[in-house]
C-alpha cells in the first residue's frame, strides 16, 4: 500500500484516539449518603434555601455537616456550607456534583446553623447573610498549625462579687447542676462586673460547660480579659473579637470550635461563638448600641444571645448599672428573674445625687443658674471632691464648639457653600464647615445680617478649657472620640469625657458632674431618654459610695427622679408602659422599610399581614421610609411576610431594592 493509501487510515486512528482521551468517566459517588444538603451562599431571598448536590468518592471524607464547599449554581461558582448528608433527595432532576471541598473543617456547627436560621427568621433576613457573621473568613495556614492543647479549667474560687445579691447563690449553684437560669442581673453602683462575669464562668466551666461573655467595647473587653485572668488564668479562655485581626481571629475560633476552650469573651462578633455545650451567655449593658450589627440582617447581640439561651437550654445573665426595656418586658413576661440587691445594700453603695439648674428653688438660690451652664452648686461639688480624688465631668458633645448660631435671632449658622454647619475647633480661628471644610470668615447670617456667632451647644474641649480658667493648677484631662482613656489615677484632676468614654479611677471618683443634660434628651430618636438614663447611671456607678454627683437638669421629670432614687428600673417600667400605649418596641414589632418612593411603594402593596403603616415619609432627596407595626405576638410572623415580600420581588427582578430593618435602634 502506497503512503497516499495508508494516510486516510491513520487520520481515522488519530480522530479515535483524541476522541477516546476526552471522554473521561466521571468519578465514582460516595458509596454512603451519597447526597450533601448545602446552604449556598446566596443573597437573595427567593433562592434563600439549602440545595442538594452530589458527592464524590474522593470528597466523602471532607465533605461532612458544616465543611466549606464550592457548587456550580446558576452558572456560576459559589461558596457554601454542608448542612446534612443524606441517602437521597427529593429532586426529581439530575443533580450536579460538588465542585471542590474547600477544607474538611466543619467550621458551620450544628448548633451554630440552627441559631443562624433563627436569627434569619427573626429579622426577616437571608441564611447567607448571617453565616457571613458567624463564621469569619477562612485562613489556611492557620488550619494548618498544630492542634492547640485543650485549655486547663481552674477550680472555683472567690465568688465574693456576687455576695450582695441574695437570690445569686442559688443561680450559681443552678449552673453547677447544669441547668438553664435566666436572670436580670442589676448591678450595684461601684460593682466589679468583669470580675463577677468571670465568676460565673468560672462555675460553669468547673461543672463540664462552656460559657459565653459578652462587653459592648474594646475597653470593656480588656477589663473583661484582665478579669478572666486573674479568676481562670492566663490559659482559661479566648478572646474572640474583630478588633483581634484576621489570623488571629480565625485562630480563637478555631480553639473554640474544637472544644480546646470552654471559656469565650468578646464583643458583639462573639455572639456566634462555636462553643462546645454552651451552658452559659452572658451579656453586660445590653443597652448599648454597639450591640446593634450594621450589616444585614441587622440583628442584635442581646437577642441573638437569648435566642441561643432559648434554643440550646443554657443559662443566660444580663446584666448592667440601668435596665433597658427590653429586659424590663422579659422580667414582665415571666421569662427572667431579677438578680438585685436589698435597698440597704443598694443605698449604702450609691453615690449622693442631687439635681439642680432649672427648679425654682435652685433659681430662688441662684438667680443665675438659668442662664449658667455650670450652676454655682456645681462646681462647689467639684471643688470638694477634688479635695479627695478625681471629679469626673460628663458632656455629650465631644469638641470644642461643635454647633453655633447667630448671636441675635439664634439662626442655626450654615455654609454657604454646602449648607454644613458651622463649628469652631479652637478658641482662634475662624469657623469652618464640619462638612466641606471652609473657613467661614465672612458669614453673615442670613436672616438679621449679623456677622457675630454663639455657641448652640459646648463640647469637651471648650468645657476642659473652662474648667482650667475655674481651676487654676487642677489636672485636666480629657477622654472621647480618639483619645480614650481607661483608668486614671486616684489623684485629683478633672477629667472631661464624652458618654461612654469615661475612664475608670482607682478607687473610684469623688464626684461627678453630668452637664447639658438637656442635649442628651433632645435626640430625635426613639430611645434617646433611655439612652440618657442609661449613659447618667454608667457615670454615676464609677463614684465612690461617700461620694457626690451633680446633674444640671430639671429635677422633676421621671428620668431624673430615677437617678436620684437610684431606682433604674422604675424608670424602665414606666418607659415600657408609654411604648407599649404607642404600640412600638419592645411592646410592639416594628419594620422599617426604606428605598426610593417606588420601590417602598411596591413593597408596601404586596404586604399581605395586616399592619399598620406609617408613612413613607422622606429620608433625604433620594428615598423615603416607612414604618410597619403589628403587635409583639405575631413577630415571627410579620418576619416571614416581609421576606416573602422581598423574595417575590428578588424573583421579578422588580427595580429598585428595598431596606428592611426589624426593631432599628435608631427609630426616629
Amino acid at each position: 500500500m502506497t503512503e497516499q493509501g495508508q494516510e486516510p487510515e491513520q487520520l481515522m486512528l488519530l480522530r479515535e484516539t483524541v476522541r477516546r482521551s476526552k471522554t473521561k468517566e466521571p468519578p465514582g459517588l460516595a458509596t454512603e449518603r451519597p447526597v450533601a444538603r448545602v446552604a449556598v451562599d446566596v443573597p437573595l431571598p427567593h433562592l434563600d434555601r439549602p440545595f442538594d448536590y452530589l458527592v464524590q468518592a474522593d470528597q466523602d471524607e471532607k465533605a461532612q455537616p458544616g465543611a466549606r464547599v464550592k457548587v456550580r449554581f446558576a452558572g456560576k461558582e459559589y461558596g457554601g456550607f454542608v448542612l446534612a448528608r443524606l441517602d437521597e433527595s427529593a429532586h426529581l432532576g439530575k443533580l450536579s456534583r460538588l465542585r471542590k471541598v474547600v477544607s474538611g473543617e466543619q467550621v458551620l456547627s450544628p448548633e451554630v446553623a440552627d441559631l443562624c436560621r433563627a436569627v434569619a427568621d427573626r429579622y426577616a433576613g437571608v441564611f447567607a447573610d448571617v453565616t457571613r457573621l458567624a463564621v469569619p473568613p477562612r485562613h489556611a495556614k492557620v488550619e494548618g498549625e498544630p492542634p492547640q492543647p485543650d485549655q486547663p479549667v481552674a477550680p472555683v474560687g472567690d465568688l465574693s462579687e456576687w455576695s450582695p445579691y441574695p437570690h445569686a447563690q442559688s443561680f450559681l449553684d443552678a449552673l453547677t447542676r447544669k441547668e438553664a437560669p435566666r436572670a436580670a442581673w442589676r448591678a450595684i453602683p461601684g460593682a466589679d462586673w468583669p470580675r463577677a462575669f468571670a465568676q460565673a464562668a468560672s462555675v460553669c466551666a468547673a461543672a463540664g460547660r462552656g460559657a459565653l461573655l459578652l462587653a459592648p467595647d474594646a475597653r470593656d473587653l480588656a477589663r473583661l480579659a484582665d478579669a478572666c485572668v486573674d479568676v481562670l488564668g492566663p490559659d482559661g479562655f479566648v478572646t474572640l473579637s474583630a478588633d483581634l485581626g484576621p489570623t488571629a481571629r480565625y485562630r480563637a475560633f478555631l480553639m473554640a470550635l474544637r472544644g480546646n476552650t470552654r471559656v469565650v469573651i468578646g464583643t458583639r462578633a462573639a455572639a456566634f461563638a462555636p462553643i462546645t455545650n454552651l451552658g452559659l451567655v452572658a451579656i453586660w449593658d445590653d443597652g448599648d448600641d454597639s450591640y446593634a450589627e450594621p450589616r444585614a440582617p441587622y440583628p442584635h447581640a442581646r437577642e441573638v444571645g437569648l435566642l441561643r439561651s432559648h434554643k440550646h437550654s443554657c443559662a443566660a445573665l444580663v446584666g448592667g448599672f440601668a435596665q433597658s426595656t427590653e429586659v424590663a418586658a422579659l422580667l414582665e413576661s415571666g421569662w427572667m428573674r431579677e438578680l438585685v440587691a436589698d435597698r440597704v445594700t443598694i443605698r449604702a453603695a450609691s453615690p449622693s445625687v442631687h439635681v439642680t439648674g432649672e427648679s425654682d428653688t435652685d433659681l430662688a438660690r441662684d438667680p443665675a443658674a438659668r442662664a449658667a451652664r455650670i450652676p454655682h452648686q456645681a462646681f462647689e461639688v467639684a471643688r470638694d471632691g477634688l479635695k479627695t480624688g478625681p471629679v469626673l465631668v460628663q458632656v455629650p458633645r465631644a469638641g470644642y464648639l461643635p454647633s453655633l448660631v447667630c448671636q441675635t435671632c439664634r439662626t442655626p449658622s450654615r455654609c454657604t457653600a454646602c449648607a454644613g454647619a458651622l463649628r469652631r475647633t479652637a478658641a482662634a480661628g475662624p469657623a469652618v464647615c464640619g462638612v466641606c471644610g471652609r473657613p467661614a470668615e465672612d458669614h453673615r447670617c442670613p436672616e438679621c445680617g449679623d456677622h457675630r456667632m454663639r455657641a448652640a451647644v459646648v463640647g469637651a474641649r471648650r468645657t476642659a478649657e473652662e474648667l482650667g480658667r475655674a481651676f487654676p493648677g487642677t489636672t485636666i484631662r480629657t477622654s472621647g472620640g480618639d483619645s480614650m482613656l481607661d483608668t486614671v489615677a486616684d489623684k485629683p484632676a478633672l477629667v472631661v469625657c464624652t458618654p461612654g468614654s469615661e475612664p475608670v479611677a482607682a478607687g473610684g471618683y469623688s464626684a461627678a458632674l453630668l452637664l447639658d443634660t438637656w442635649l442628651m434628651l433632645a435626640r430625635p430618636e426613639l430611645k434617646a431618654t433611655e439612652e440618657a438614663v442609661r449613659r447618667w447611671f454608667n457615670a454615676a456607678a464609677l463614684v465612690r459610695h461617700d461620694g457626690s454627683v451633680m446633674v444640671v437638669g430639671e429635677a422633676g421629670t421621671a428620668p431624673m427622679q430615677a437617678l436620684v432614687r437610684w431606682s433604674p428600673e422604675s424608670y424602665a417600667e414606666r418607659e415600657l408602659e408609654d411604648r407599649r400605649t404607642a404600640r412600638l418596641p419592645p411592646a410592639a414589632r416594628v419594620a422599617e422599610v426604606t428605598g426610593s418612593p417606588e420601590a417602598v411603594e411596591d413593597f408596601l402593596g404586596r404586604v399581605r399581614q395586616a399592619v399598620t403603616v406609617l408613612g413613607p415619609a422622606p429620608v433625604d432627596d433620594e428615598n423615603v421610609r416607612a414604618v410597619l407595626k403589628v403587635p409583639r405576638g405575631m413577630g415571627l410572623e410579620f418576619a416571614k411576610s416581609l421576606h416573602e415580600v422581598q423574595a417575590v420581588r428578588s424573583t421579578k427582578k422588580v427595580p429598585g431594592s428595598v431596606r428592611v430593618q426589624i426593631d432599628p435602634p435608631h427609630l426616629g
